[in-house]
């Protein structure tokens, strides 16, 4: 059972790194014409809808914003046990994204498996200019060569510890703990 280590960001440190990361997207790309952004089901779409926010109050304009559900990309999962099998869920990037800067959102980066299947995900849908990515925390031990272009907050962890990101539209919080395992 997850036992709560710290709390290393509340909800205004939270919303003070998506406030730096819209900045950074927006002046990484020159603005914001071309952008999408792409939340990796499940905490990445809301804090996908909430960089896209910010980056409508800072430029005035509205970034398409998709949802991607990346488990039949996965390579971590097999059928032996059905019982851990997770269920399919809704994509949903209603926007062509050939010729895009898409920039996945995703809560945390770790081994990079995920951002891995994310990009084959996208290449399923089109072929961007480029793919970004935007995380909330870093927390270190990759297993692919997989580097974020926006980070909220760096955190080294041993492998024993759960970076735990809450946002309110699921877990009723802004929030990103990390816990040890006992």
């Amino acid at each position: 059972m997850p036992t709560l280590k710290a709390v290393l960001m509340d909800g205004q440190a939270v919303n003070r790194a998506l406030t730096r990361i819209a900045h950074e997207i927006l002046e990484r790309n020159g603005g914001c014409d071309g952008v999408c952004l792409v939340g990796i089901r499940r905490r990445g779409e809301p804090l996908a809808r909430g960089i896209a926010g910010k980056i409508a109050a800072i430029e005035g304009k509205n970034v398409p914003v998709g949802v991607l559900d990346i488990t039949l990309y996965r390579d971590d999962l097999t059928p032996d046990n059905e019982e851990k099998m997770p269920r399919v869920n809704c994509t949903d990037v209603p926007f062509p994204i050939t010729g895009k800067r898409v920039v996945l959102v995703d809560d945390v980066l770790y081994t990079g498996r995920t951002a891995r299947a994310a990009i084959d995900a996208l290449f399923q849908m089109g072929r961007p200019s480029q793919i970004q990515l935007a995380i909330l925390v870093d927390r270190g031990h990759r297993e692919l060569p997989i580097r974020a272009d926006f980070v909220g907050k760096n955190v080294p962890t041993a492998r024993s510890e759960i970076i735990a990101v809450k946002v309110p539209e699921i877990d009723g919080d802004s929030a990103v703990e990390i816990h040890t395992l006992t």
